[in-house]
């Protein structure tokens, strides 16, 4: 798992089955390494969120069939980057 920010959605009208319904988010590392990953929980830019990446993705949206490796698995209430 690993701590990242959402920075804003990714809008994809024409998708490969496995990522119909599925909102996207573009998210930005603690290093500033830009990912997309699919989002069952509904975060908003600014959030910051815990994701499950590799297969474990699949499984943390609740469908193993999803297409992806990046998947926010939950919204961070509080967190101090800092330390």
């Amino acid at each position: 798992m690993e701590i990242m920010q959402v920075t804003g959605s990714l809008v994809c009208t024409q998708r490969v089955p496995g990522l119909e319904h599925w909102n996207l988010r573009v998210l930005r590392s603690t290093k500033g390494k830009l990912s997309v990953a699919v989002d069952p929980v509904g975060a908003s830019p600014g959030n910051w969120v815990f994701t499950a990446s590799g297969s474990a993705a699949r499984f943390a949206c609740g469908n193993p069939e999803t297409h992806t490796d990046l998947t926010i698995g939950g919204i961070i209430d509080f967190w101090e980057p800092d330390g």
